[in-house]
């Protein structure tokens, strides 16, 4: 087997073996380490000596790892004494009882005791399987720094005694929160990379999208859980049709609809409709808001109207400035540029997003439309500066070319 096979398998399997773990163990920390340690044996041992059963070998190899490490703790003589004289099978890990496994894996990674950062860290290591590596390259920062937020995180959860296992039905719905919006952020950074050469970072996206998954077929009555995946779901259907051969941006109105995955939109759409039957909260309303881009034929024939709408819905529900610019956009296709820039005018003067390459980006299309070419320039130059992202600078930059 090659690399990329063990790869294959301990993505699919990691959060189930780390949660199975987590509660056989009692220690989220030993777990994560036993299951690392396993898939690194794997990686020498596979590619010489295939397992029949590549799952079950990681886990038994996993468990003894978690073992070897308990038995070097003295203080915890008496556990390991526990856990060696059980058999060693692969029931040892209670398949039964997976599923809730990994639901309470995800919620004790976005626990609220840890950073933003740690829960995302967290999340993208332990649930979906991410290397360390993947994570600094996703997220643009030093691999020791994911390294530290990951050593941190699990430093905290064990301060803390953070025990494994679901919430209470009330504390779960407060904490559900936390969860949906460390996918969300996961979901946001693969489908617009923050920064870098690339304005995609699919295999980011399609981790959140996985989880997602995962939450919504764990938690099949909560509206916003499928709500979440309905707006990733819709929102990724547009990626082959987004960059270019060369990876240069596309924009709406330039894209080829052909090219939109219709079997995500499909998916998408029936996650809507089970997010719907008791009214959208704010990713339900944001999905809604993909399914009429989704929908639509072309830019023009888009109900601009119903957008808006939406949009006005999200502001009451969960208020941002970003919501707010994003209806000025749609409130442009409907009625005109000079209303939208009204609403961006307000943003700035109450510096709502101050060094965001967003409102100047907004504000310069609107001004170009308006025919205030000198104006629009600058805006999209102050954009092009404050962008991190250098597909999007390019993109910006050649607007503000076209104005001269």
């Amino acid at each position: 087997m090659s690399t990329a096979d063990v790869e294959a398998v301990w993505r699919i399997e990691s959060a189930r073996i780390v949660a199975a773990l987590t509660r056989f163990t009692g220690d989220f920390g030993l777990a994560e380490d036993a299951a690392q340690e396993a898939v690194a044996e794997a990686l020498v041992s596979w590619p010489l000596d295939p397992p029949a059963n590549p799952a079950g070998w990681l886990r038994a190899t996993a468990r003894r790892r978690a073992i070897d490490a308990i038995r070097r703790r003295t203080a915890l003589r008496d556990r390991y004494a526990l856990l060696a004289a059980a058999p060693e099978t692969d029931d040892d890990l209670d398949p039964d009882r997976i599923d809730d496994d990994v639901l309470a894996l995800m919620f004790i990674s976005c626990h609220p005791v840890l950073s933003p950062e740690a829960r995302v860290a967290l999340t993208l290591r332990v649930v979906a399987g991410l290397s360390s590596e993947e994570i600094a390259r996703a997220f643009l920062v030093p691999v020791p720094t994911v390294q530290a937020r990951i050593t941190r995180g699990k430093k905290t959860i064990a301060a803390a005694g953070v025990p494994f296992e679901l919430p209470l039905a009330g504390e779960r719905r407060n904490r559900l929160g936390g969860v949906l919006s460390v996918i969300y952020v996961i979901f946001t950074e693969g489908s617009t990379a923050t920064s870098g050469d690339r304005l995609l970072r699919p295999d980011v996206a399609y981790e959140a999208i996985r989880l997602a998954r995962t939450l919504a077929a764990l938690l099949p009555h909560e509206p916003e859980v499928h709500g979440l995946l309905a707006l990733c779901e819709l929102t990724a259907a547009r990626f082959p049709a987004r960059t270019g051969p060369d990876g240069a941006p596309i924009l709406l109105e330039d894209q080829d609809r052909r090219r939109w995955d219709v079997s995500a939109i499909h998916r998408g759409l029936a996650a809507l409709a089970k997010a719907s039957p008791r009214g959208l909260g704010p990713y339900g309303l944001q999905a809604a808001i993909a399914a009429a881009h989704a929908s639509a034929p072309s830019v023009e024939a888009t109900d601009w109207d119903r957008i808006v709408v939406l949009y006005e819905a999200l502001g009451r529900v969960a208020p941002s400035p970003v919501a707010e610019l994003n209806r000025a956009v749609a409130v442009a296709m409907a009625s005109g540029p000079e209303q939208a820039l009204a609403i961006v005018d307000d943003l700035v003067a109450a510096d709502r997003l101050p060094g965001s390459h967003l409102v100047p980006t907004v504000r310069g299309e609107l001004l170009a439309r308006l025919g205030r070419h000198p104006e629009a320039r600058a805006e999209l130059e102050l954009a092009a500066k404050l962008c991190a992202n250098d597909r999007e600078r390019s993109v910006l930059l050649r607007k503000a070319a076209a104005l001269d």
